[in-house]
């Protein structure tokens, strides 16, 4: 199999976030205001939708929010763990597996920071003879966990566009229990399902080189090992090393144009006991990183405006760069919900179909 001449890597660590840039982002909180404001605990992960809110561009005069910025994997750790923060970023699929099992401590928001094309990022050694999806079929797969989010899109549209049953895979598990949001809610890969733990002294980046794995999903090495993480390899830069899609775009594109869905990883929410207190806070979040998203897009259609002026794109393509295709709330992501809602039925994580309004109600 062939590699693309260009592999778009994903933006969410494309500036890879080190414990002391957080400690940094975390020292900069604003200083309590007089008149009633919330002192509240806000946990982000770094991305274009939550920089305005960790920039302070974005505020609310209902909230004083001291702000904590952590990688994906530590903040949903930390939070089903212990539930440090007010409200947060949340994995999706971790929520509905938790409110699925009675966990009540957390409301669910229509708030999505993060999109991609999971099923592309699927990265493949070049000798494992996998030239298709199919050929998937009986490999050793890598996956930081087998229940996150970006598996659970990956593992689903590679069954519905493909005909890859998750469970005709072996699959390699690298975080360990005690430093992940499965160990933290108890979460095991359903019945039928054939893994392994990747034990503490090798990890996904220096197996996949090694030839121990044939493929990894939802692979992002980190600059400096954390709590949760603890791949460094760049795989992409590895001539041994190629994606599971030759033309990860023309993929992309087909794939949208198809079936209108772009994978949303994170939603938000706000503890319960914190809104049964004040209950104006639930929407006062939500408005929050409303005007943050809108930030994000202006801000996105500004930089666009130099390359038009510069005559570097033509008024068809900047006509298409002006639609936005990032929106908050229910509606807008009906299908896309409801998607991940039969994905995780499907693969065993819920055991009843999650009803998307139900979901993202105060009940």
């Amino acid at each position: 199999m062939s590699g693309p001449k260009t592999v778009a890597r994903p933006t969410r660590r494309s500036v890879l976030w080190s414990g002391a840039a957080a400690a940094a982002a975390t020292a900069a909180q604003a200083q309590p205001r007089a008149g009633g404001a919330a002192s509240l605990k806000l946990g982000v992960t770094p991305n274009p939708r939550t920089w305005p809110v960790i920039n302070r561009e974005a505020t609310s005069p209902l909230m004083d929010l001291a702000i904590t910025v952590l990688s994906p994997s530590e903040l949903f750790f930390r939070q089903f763990r212990d539930a440090p923060f007010d409200a947060s970023e949340m994995s999706i699929s971790g929520l509905m597996i938790a409110l699925s099992r009675g966990d009540r401590r957390f409301i669910p928001l229509p708030i999505f920071t993060t999109r991609y094309f999971f099923h592309t990022l699927t990265l493949v050694r070049r000798d494992a003879g996998i030239r298709q999806p199919s050929d998937l079929r009986g490999k050793r797969v890598g996956v930081p966990e087998y229940q996150m989010t970006g598996a659970l899109w990956t593992r689903g549209t590679l069954q519905d566009e493909f005909g890859v049953d998750p469970k005709e895979i072996h699959w390699f598990l690298e975080r360990l229990p005690n430093a992940s949001q499965s160990g933290a809610m108890g979460i095991k890969p359903p019945a039928g399902t054939t893994f392994s733990q990747i034990p503490a002294e090798k990890n996904l980046g220096d197996m996949m080189l090694g030839g121990e794995l044939d493929a990894v999903i939802m692979y992002f090495p980190v600059e400096v090992v954390n709590t949760t993480e603890r791949s460094t390899a760049n795989l992409i830069a590895d001539p041994r090393i190629t994606t599971l899609f030759p033309d990860v775009a023309a993929e992309n594109a087909r794939y949208f144009a198809k079936t209108g869905i772009r994978h949303i990883n994170h939603c938000a929410v706000i503890k319960r006991d914190v809104f049964e207190r004040r209950p104006e806070l639930r929407k006062a979040v939500t408005d929050l990183f409303d005007r943050a998203n809108d930030i994000a897009d202006r801000q996105r259609l500004e930089h666009i405006d130099y390359h038009r002026q510069a005559g570097m794109i033509d008024d068809k393509t900047s006509a298409a760069l002006a639609q936005r295709l990032v929106y908050h709330g229910v509606e807008p992501n009906r299908r896309t919900l409801e998607t991940l809602a039969r994905y995780s039925l499907a693969q065993g994580f819920t055991q009843q179909l999650v009803d998307i309004d139900k979901f993202f109600s105060i009940t």
